[in-house]
């Protein structure tokens, strides 16, 4: 073979190797904004992910007429205001979105004694049912009408599928070998990506902001960022990116990835949606540090929480958007609307779009 036989060669092996990583195929592509400001969302439909099988209802719901679940069963903390029978039938739900099927009602209790809390899946049990209550009223801001079910986050499996704890650290952390600070691993949870995997503890158990762009192309000593916290930031824009199956313009206009006023509305959704789940694994997982069991916890000994993939599963909508509170009246309490609390440019943005969405997407 001839020297220019071998580039053009080596050349196409290179060109394969390349497009090896590319999602090759047609695309389908919706404009959902300004034309120029990039805000399109292009879906590759060899990569969609199905809708997930909803289960049917186990019988009809019952109305809330009759005894009240407390006057029936003894050690009942949670729903005793609702009626027996539509009790009953939220415990046969249950079965179905949680209790593995070979155990049913005896993966949370024993069976001589149903009022017993030995079982801790039953503390546990009891604290989500509080916890998802909790989502249904308090952020109403988020999941809106549609709101959760158990069978959001556990699709049939006693531990959901999607979930996280604090990440393993490195095997010396006092020497600079082998040390990558938790970065230059691709790791699915950011995409794949080389950005610091475990974006989580910092923004989804702690209550750092997430900022990147400043106000001013100048220097100010009220905000800086560095480019670790920034890399930090674009690690859990990934997550949310693959956890949702969109790209960053279902939220932000490329025009200023800051801006609100020019963002999407789904933005001030997303950003309630973040502080829902800081909520969740702060007061309603974490605590349960002393409940789990080891085989139940991350290498770090801590429990095992929430992130967007854990209900999203790639869709930007958990379950298609279906809601299955109908069925279920018992999980829907009044809603209560949850204030920004959260300084800065943010926190005073996002009420006023959340009373005004329409004011978003237009031309600055």
């Amino acid at each position: 073979m001839s020297a220019v036989g071998k580039l053009f060669a080596g050349a196409a092996v290179a060109g394969a190797v390349l497009l090896g990583g590319c999602e090759l195929g047609p695309k389908t592509t919706q404009q959902t904004g300004f034309r120029g400001t990039g805000m399109d969302q292009i879906v590759d439909p060899d990569h969609v992910v199905k809708l997930a099988a909803i289960p049917a209802p186990p019988y009809a719901t019952p109305d809330d007429s009759g005894p009240r679940a407390g006057q029936t069963y003894q050690n009942v903390k949670v729903l005793g205001n609702v009626s027996t029978e539509r009790f009953n039938h939220l415990m046969a739900s249950i079965n179905q979105w949680v209790a593995p099927p070979e155990q049913g009602c005896n993966y949370c209790h024993n069976p001589e004694n149903m009022a017993s809390d030995e079982k801790y899946t039953k503390i546990v049990a009891r604290r989500m049912l509080q916890m998802t209550l909790n989502i249904n009223g308090k952020w109403s801001s988020h999941v809106k009408n549609t709101g959760v079910t158990c069978y959001t986050c556990h699709r049939g499996n006693a531990v959901p599928t999607y979930k996280w704890a604090i990440a393993e650290g490195t095997p010396d952390p006092d020497t600079i070998l082998r040390n990558k600070h938790g970065q230059n691993s691709p790791n699915a949870s950011v995409g794949f990506a080389s950005l610091p995997y475990d974006p989580f503890a910092t923004y989804l158990a702690g209550k750092a902001q997430i900022r990147v762009a400043a106000s001013s192309e100048y220097p100010s000593k009220d905000h800086v960022v560095s480019i670790k916290d920034a890399e930090k930031t674009y690690g859990l824009m990934m997550h949310m990116s693959s956890a949702l199956g969109v790209n960053c313009t279902y939220c932000h206009n490329s025009q200023s990835f800051r801006s609100w006023t020019i963002s999407r509305p789904q933005r001030v959704t997303a950003y309630y949606g973040i502080r829902m789940v800081r909520d969740v694994n702060a007061d309603y997982i974490t605590p349960l540090a002393s409940v789990f069991p080891a085989y139940r916890k991350g290498p770090h000994g801590d429990p095992y929480k929430v992130n967007c993939q854990t209900c999203h599963q790639g869709q930007s909508k958990p379950l298609g958007g279906v809601s299955m509170l109908a069925a279920n009246p018992a999980l829907k309490p009044p809603p209560t609307r949850v204030v920004a609390a959260e300084g800065g440019a943010a926190g005073k943005a996002v009420p006023a779009l959340m009373a005004n969405p329409q004011a978003m997407t237009r031309r600055p």
